[in-house]
């Protein structure tokens, strides 16, 4: 029963973090393929400044939400078969691992998609809420000063492992442990390239100028 959970949560979670809904949203009110403009990325930042600001919110949201579902279903469906903690600790990271995988590499485009950011970030308020909002502060505080999506997002997926050890919780699986750090360095990872141009000084800053740029999310 284990196994076919964890197969289960996996599959699940991937095939919702593959929708693909700032390419779709883009295509069907604009009639563009997103991933033509602009950095070519199809998370929010991206949308939002080729397809306009709602668009690029309402990609925002839905990617959140379909991190935070895959986590919050499994939980429940978990609860609902009367699993073990440990089992049910054991699906939450494979289900939180799994979406974030799926945005990043979804299957309906090439396995071609996102940085993980919007998708991590809903994960992140289902295995852990307060750490996840502080985490959240902390990109808002970074991008108010600095403009630089990409720099907000690596300060947060920084931040919000070290938050989620730190501050007190419940008793974690080591599984459930290791994806709280797993998740944000694939993030990280992903923004390897924004990386080295934040320390060349070409990375995109927002509102500031019309530069094609990397998006992050």
């Amino acid at each position: 029963m284990p196994l076919i959970f964890y197969l289960a949560a996996a599959a699940g979670a991937y095939l919702l973090g593959s929708i693909p809904f700032g390419y779709l949203l883009v295509r069907i009110f604009h009639k563009e393929d997103i991933r033509e403009k602009g950095s070519g990325n199809i998370g929010a930042t991206n949308v939002m400044r080729s397809g306009g600001k709602g668009l690029g919110a309402t990609t925002f949201i839905l990617d959140v939400s379909k991190g935070y579902l895959a986590v919050a279903l499994c939980g429940m469906y978990a609860v609902h078969a009367g699993l073990g903690a440990d089992v049910r600790g054991n699906g939450l990271a494979i289900a939180a691992l799994f979406v974030v995988l799926g945005h990043i590499y979804t299957m309906w485009l090439g396995f071609k998609g996102g940085k993980g950011v919007a998708a991590a970030f809903g994960v992140f308020l289902a295995l852990a809420l307060w750490p996840a909002l502080i985490a959240l502060a902390s990109f808002v505080v970074t991008f108010t000063l600095s403009r630089y999506v990409s720099l907000g997002s690596i300060v947060a997926a920084v931040a919000f492992p070290v938050l989620a050890v730190l501050m007190p919780h419940g008793p974690r699986t080591p599984a459930e442990t290791a994806v709280l750090f797993a998740i944000p360095a694939i993030v990280i990872l992903r923004h390897h390239g924004n990386i080295a141009r934040l320390a060349s000084g070409t990375e995109y800053r927002f509102g500031r100028n019309k530069e094609a740029g990397t998006t992050t999310v």
